[in-house]
Parts: C-alpha cells; sequence; structure tokens
C-alpha cells in the first residue's frame, strides 16, 4: 500500500476512534486547527507525562514553569519575532496555492537522496552479502551524478537561506524545474516574507487598546522568568526550566494533518550553561533526547539528526530529531545552542540586570542556553503513525492495531464479562473498581467478545480481561495480549501486580537512567 494511503488511513482512523476531530467539525472546521477527543487526549497527555517526568523527575538540576501565552509586546521585539519571524513563500499562479519556498527546495533535495537510495537497494538486491555499499556509493556513475546534484543544489539553497535573498530562492525553484504539486505547472510568483504572528488587542475601549502578540513560541516566558527561577529556586548553573504549553503561528501552508498547525502544543526545556561550556551541553542533550524517542521502541533506523542549513539569528549550533512519517523524514524535536543572545535582548530593552552571579569565581556574566523543543502534536502523529497497523489474521479475517507503547495507550485495560447476566457484569466492575485508583480501566459488555477485542485493539488497549463463569469460583480471569493476542488465565489478586509496570510511565523513565 502507498504511504499516501497509510497516511489518509491513519487521519481517517483518528477521528472514527476519538482521537483527533477536524475543530468546529459541525461548522466544515476551520483550516490547521484540531480537536483531542475523549482517546487522543488521554494518549497527548500521557505523552506530556512522560516528557514532563524525564525532564523534572529525572534531573534534580531541572525545574517547571507555567507562563502566561500574553505578554508584554516588548518581549517580541526583543526576540526578534517582530522584525524577522518570517517564512519565504511563493504562489502559483494556476493553482492559487501558496507554498513555503524552501520546503519546496528541501523536498527537491530529498528527491536526490531518494534516487540515490534507490540505486543503492537495487545494487544491495543484486550483489547480496558481498554488496560494498561504501564502495558503490564512491564509484557508481549514476549515484555521482545524482549526490553531484543535490550537493550543488544543496550548497545553492544554504547560501541564499543564509542571505535570505529571495530572488534567488525563486531562482533555484524555477532552475530545478519544481512544480506545484497541484497544477504541475511552474507558473510561479516571486518569493516574498510573511510574519507568523497573531495580533490581538488588550484594553477596556477601542480607542485605548494595545497591540500584542499570542505567543509564537513558549521559550520568552522562560527566559524573561529566569532570574525568578534561579533566585526563588537557588539554582546553580547549570541547571534549566521546563514547560509545556499553547503557541500560535498564523500558517499560510498548514497541511499534513496536525503535523503543522496554527494552534500548538510546545515541550520545551531552557538549559542555562556556563559560557564556553555550551557546545559540549549541545552534544549531551542531542544524546539525551535521542534516548528518550527510542525509549519508545519504534526503531533507530527511523530517526535521525539533520543540522541546519540555516542557523536563526540567536542560535550557534543547532539540529532536528526527525522521524520517519509515512510522508517522508520529518522534524519533531529541535536542539538549539541559543547563545546569550535571549537573555542579554531581554536586560537591553527591559533596562534590568538579568545576569548569573557565580559564588564559586565571584563574578556575574550572562549564561548561554541550550534549548530543547519538541511539538506535542508533531509527537502524538510520530506515535500513531508507527502504532497503526492493519494485519491478516488466520481464517482471512484481519484487523486494525494501534500497537500504541503501553505506557502511552490512552486505556490500559479493559474489562469485559463474557455475557451480560449470571452475575459477570457485576465481577467485572468490581475489578474496575480495583483497578481504576492504578490506571485507565474501561468497562465493555457490548457484542460478541471478538468484536469487543476488535475494538480495543483499534483505539490500542495493551491488555484485556474477560470475566467468564469459573472466574465466580476460582477467582481467575482470562488475561489477553494485545500484540500477541495470547491469552492466559490469571488470578485477579495478581492482575495489578502483572500489569501495572508495564503500563506505567515509570517503565519507560528506567530505560533512560
Amino acid at each position: 500500500m502507498a504511504q499516501e494511503d497509510v497516511f489518509k488511513k491513519i487521519v481517517s482512523h483518528c477521528k472514527e476512534y476519538g482521537f483527533v476531530f477536524p475543530s468546529s467539525d459541525i461548522y466544515d472546521g476551520l483550516g490547521a486547527v484540531y480537536d483531542y477527543g475523549q482517546n487522543g487526549v488521554e494518549l497527548k497527555n500521557n505523552i506530556k507525562q512522560y516528557w514532563w517526568q524525564s525532564m523534572v523527575l529525572l534531573h534534580e538540576n531541572i525545574v517547571g514553569l507555567d507562563s502566561a501565552i500574553f505578554m508584554h509586546p516588548t518581549v517580541w521585539k526583543a526576540s526578534g519575532h517582530v522584525d524577522a519571524f518570517n517564512d519565504p513563500l511563493i504562489d502559483n499562479r494556476d493553482s492559487k496555492k501558496r507554498y513555503r519556498a524552501d520546503v519546496l527546495i528541501e523536498d527537491q533535495i530529498a528527491k536526490y537522496d531518494e534516487k540515490i537510495n534507490k540505486e543503492v537497494a537495487k545494487a544491495a538486491k543484486r550483489f547480496g552479502e558481498a554488496f560494498d555499499e561504501a564502495q558503490f556509493r564512491a564509484t557508481n556513475a549514476r549515484v555521482l551524478e545524482h549526490q553531484a546534484k543535490r550537493d550543488a543544489l544543496h550548497e545553492r539553497y544554504a547560501q541564499a537561506m543564509n542571505a535570505m535573498d529571495l530572488a534567488e530562492l525563486k531562482q533555484i525553484i524555477l532552475d530545478e524545474e519544481i512544480v506545484c504539486p497541484i497544477s504541475g505547472t511552474r507558473n510561479w510568483t516571486d518569493v516574498r516574507q510573511f510574519n507568523l504572528m497573531f495580533k490581538t488587542e488588550v484594553g477596556s475601549t477601542a480607542e485605548g487598546a494595545s497591540t500584542i502578540y499570542l505567543r509564537p513560541e513558549t521559550a520568552q516566558g522562560i527566559f524573561v522568568n529566569y532570574l525568578n527561577v534561579q533566585k526563588t529556586g537557588r539554582m546553580k548553573l547549570p541547571f534549566g526550566i521546563a514547560q509545556i504549553g499553547k503557541a500560535f503561528r498564523n500558517e499560510i501552508v498548514a497541511r499534513q494533518f496536525i503535523f503543522r498547525m496554527r494552534e500548538f502544543e510546545q515541550m520545551e526545556m531552557q538549559f542555562f550553561v556556563k559560557p564556553g561550556t555550551e557546545m559540549e551541553w549541545f552534544r549531551r542533550w542531542k544524546e539525551t533526547r535521542m534516548k528518550w524517542h527510542q525509549a519508545l521502541g519504534f526503531g533507530a533506523e527511523n530517526y535521525r539528526f539533520h543540522d541546519h542549513e540555516k542557523l536563526a539569528h540567536y542560535a550557534n549550533a543547532a539540529c532536528d530529531i526527525e522521524f520517519r512519517m509515512p510522508f517522508g523524514f520529518k522534524e519533531v524535536e529541535g536542539i538549539h545552542s541559543r547563545t546569550d543572545f535571549d537573555l542579554k535582548q531581554h536586560e537591553k530593552y527591559s533596562g534590568r540586570s538579568i545576569k548569573y552571579f557565580d559564588p564559586e569565581t565571584n563574578e556575574s556574566y550572562t549564561p548561554y542556553d541550550i534549548e530543547t523543543s519538541i511539538g506535542v502534536d508533531r509527537m502524538f502523529l510520530t506515535v500513531m503513525c508507527h502504532s497503526y497497523a492493519e494485519e491478516q489474521l488466520e481464517g482471512g479475517e484481519t484487523r486494525v492495531v494501534l500497537r500504541l507503547p503501553a505506557a502511552l495507550a490512552p486505556v490500559k485495560l479493559a474489562v469485559m464479562p463474557l455475557v451480560k447476566k449470571d452475575g459477570l457484569p457485576e465481577k467485572a466492575r468490581e475489578i474496575i473498581d480495583e483497578l481504576k485508583f492504578h490506571f485507565n480501566c474501561k468497562y465493555d459488555e457490548k457484542d460478541s467478545i471478538g468484536k469487543r477485542y476488535r475494538r480495543q485493539d483499534a483505539i490500542g488497549t495493551p491488555y484485556c480481561v474477560t470475566v467468564d463463569h469459573d472466574s465466580l469460583t476460582d477467582g481467575c480471569v482470562t488475561l489477553r495480549d494485545r500484540d500477541t493476542m495470547t491469552q492466559e488465565r490469571v488470578p485477579i489478586s495478581s492482575l495489578r501486580g502483572l500489569l501495572e509496570d508495564k503500563v506505567s510511565i515509570t517503565s519507560l523513565l528506567k530505560k533512560l537512567c
């Protein structure tokens, strides 16, 4: 099945099973805005809990914060967002569609990579165990031709982005003969800059209102509170401040479901360090964050680091952690060395000193900052894309199953009476009443046991318990595993002990230590 078709099925599955709905759906929705349903909000909260505890529980020198969405407008002038928070956009005159010029070019670079990988894959299949990939890449004429074109485009693109040369970006699109995905034509407008911040007004009267912005990132709330946290928490360098919160960007090219939205949620941690040590901490946080992702068991081959071609105005190093989505490798998390830019800018614009006094050296200085920033919604999509599967079973039957990590699953245990009589529902309720204090359980009595299993498979419930007539006498139930579909008879009194560690966030956190 084509990956595009798989992605469409995932989007449909999210709506059908209560994970994600189009916002204002009864009014035909609102572009690039989504609501999380009853299962989606549980999965999303579990992702946030996994991130939060990995930061503030496992690190004694990282604390939390919850800053306001509305901030003084000068914050965004100091941070550079008013003047520099722009995307280079280009329109196709035939389709009337608008695209990010940088994304069009990056997709073209990816096409060269794909051509190279296809040549390598064909050769590997032809030569078998004797295949030397390094030698093939260095000597094969077709690979070298594709690589030369790719490298030339890469270099030209990097120079244009660093200089923010809009005319050159358009020329690259024309020279590479990049077409509009909708119209198939190359009838492009000039590239223009577009600021992504939402504006609103605050004040009791229209005449006295002042313009403020919906925050485009949560990081600035950390920076303006850095000294408050440091002093009240008696924090010593290095230390970090973690925050989860909503951010807003007026994305013109919102696409790919919840991958790029106008209202989204971020999990960010700013880690303050002594100047001169930032590159070592940058390296360490890259390793730490990759380990966090891979602990979910999605396969190391589905992740990669991608160094930025164009560094933001505040950074001296930056890379993304990318995950293999059905539509290619895409960024799910960014790690940036932001230097001392943000703190110095806020010191300059506020007129207040926010330097750190180092008791070991008896000097005051502005700390450097390492940022880890992950989109909750993109992480949610990562989990859904990797977990969705369609399986052919014995007898020609098929099932749709979400192989969610048990610790992230919305429902941990479904308890089902075999029939709706003879005291079985009451016994099932007793089990739920005992276990509901420890993890999320659901009672399900509608339809046959087989249909109930399929329903729980579709929402990713890792375990199901069936209460039958023998349960009333022997105190045992049938425990069914989602992934293997194996069933075993276990005592009711053992259920909590058997499942609690497997389905708790703790089971993931232990992999990080």
